[in-house]
């Protein structure tokens, strides 16, 4: 057989360039220059010296990120569902009973995870847009003192509900069952203390709030969590994420080789992560809360109704419902081809009714917001909806006004008490 036999690609395929977006939808979000300088490094070694090095920096960072001491914290190679699967294969054996609080997609997604694993899901219901009903597990567990793990979504990207993670997982506790908590919105955008809650095992993904690219899951697992794995009664059904070997890739001595690292990702991941450091946690929430009080200031004089009540709704995820009479995908698709804008549909029971505005890391500033609110008023009112030109944007500067004013009489208060 020759070449000139041989099927080759069209000739039509060239170099692929991707267009420039401003990314407001529930992930990924926008990468910081210094992120995708870094991704672009060259590459070496999975077992050499400077890998290694910057391997031990990797956990560190996320330790600070995660708010925890635990020795096991480390990025999962694969998205944050492979972080999600890491946790439920290793802690859940067959015949084990694991209540699942599902109140959006990813509680579904985690009881898959658990039938999968041979696992008996003792599911809690909420409805999607509402938080964990705390009652709801304790009455839960009251019926059920022999289920051995507490799952829940802390941040519900589906809706933008943020749950009471410290209460839950002092309940789950009080019952001696661990927790599984899925913080892949929440992680770097709203406070998430790993140690303080005492939470036994979580997982991230690097794309949201963190800013870098897709394919990497931060992990945390306590030692409770690690004693459950050495104590298990039957091998981990997966090679890949077995914890016992990944001990021995991601541990501080004698490390062996078991997989080949994503290496420029993983240097993608840790420049994130001093860019996280570098502007403090605090502020980073801080960041996260001012501009999503402005986007909302903005959607409400637009007269959108939001899926989450106020006291229960993630600053960087906010979920709207389309109006009446509005075609959702048909804006969405303007907004795309008319600004380079992409903002996030519906999922399961919500599609076509509500969109998610994405607030996370690199795109968290205040141009995606006035640029968002803009393009949306500039859509929806070629297509006959009642929007007044320039007053979502208004109400926006009105509340960054506010936020400045009261951010002056803090600072203010603060230099009296010093001289006083």
């Amino acid at each position: 057989m020759t070449a000139s036999n041989l099927l080759t690609p069209p000739n039509k395929i060239h170099s692929f360039h991707p267009p420039s977006r401003t990314l407001m939808g529930p992930g990924p979000s926008e990468m910081h220059p210094r992120v995708i300088s870094a991704m672009g490094q060259p590459v070496i070694g999975y077992m050499d010296p400077i890998f290694v090095r910057m391997m031990d920096e990797l956990k560190s960072l996320l330790r600070y990120a995660y708010q925890t001491k635990n020795p096991l914290t480390f990025p999962v190679s694969g998205p944050g569902s492979v972080g999600m699967e890491s946790c439920f294969v290793n802690l859940v054996e067959h015949g084990d009973k694991v209540i699942v609080c599902r109140n959006g997609v990813f509680g579904g997604r985690m009881i898959e995870n658990v039938e999968r694993c041979g696992g008996i899901p003792i599911v809690i219901e909420d409805a999607w847009g509402e938080p964990v009903d705390p009652q709801k597990v304790e009455d839960t567990f009251k019926q059920h003192p022999d289920a051995r793990i507490l799952a829940f979504v802390h941040a519900e990207t589906s809706t933008g509900a943020q749950s009471d993670a410290k209460t839950l997982v002092e309940i789950a506790h009080r019952y001696g069952a661990l927790t599984i908590v899925d913080a892949v919105t929440s992680l770097a955008g709203s406070p998430v203390l790993v140690d303080e809650w005492e939470i036994d095992a979580i997982y991230s993904a690097s794309q949201k709030c963190l800013s870098c690219t897709p394919g990497l899951s931060p992990v945390s697992f306590s030692e409770r969590a690690i004693q459950r794995v050495k104590a298990r009664k039957s091998k981990v059904e997966s090679w890949f994420m077995d914890l016992n070997l990944v001990l021995e890739y991601w541990g501080n001595t004698n490390r062996t080789y078991h997989h080949t690292a994503p290496g420029n990702s993983l240097y993608g991941l840790h420049e994130s992560l001093l860019l996280l450091r570098e502007e403090g946690l605090e502020n980073s929430w801080a960041r996260h809360r001012r501009h999503s009080q402005a986007l909302k200031a903005g959607l409400e004089a637009m007269g959108f109704k939001f899926v989450v009540r106020e006291e229960a709704r993630l600053p960087q995820m906010t979920a709207v419902y389309v109006p009446e009479g509005i075609v959702e995908a048909d804006v969405r698709k303007t907004l795309l081809n008319e600004f380079n804008l992409e903002i996030g549909a519906g999922l399961g029971p919500l599609a076509g009714k509500i969109w998610r505005f994405g607030l996370m890391g690199y795109s968290c500033k205040p141009e995606n917001v006035m640029l968002s609110l803009s393009a949306l008023g500039s859509v929806l009112s070629d297509m006959g909806y009642p929007v007044e030109v320039g007053q979502a944007e208004a109400a926006a500067h009105h509340a960054y006004a506010a936020m400045h004013a009261d951010d002056a009489k803090a600072k203010a208060a603060r230099v009296a008490r010093k001289i006083a």
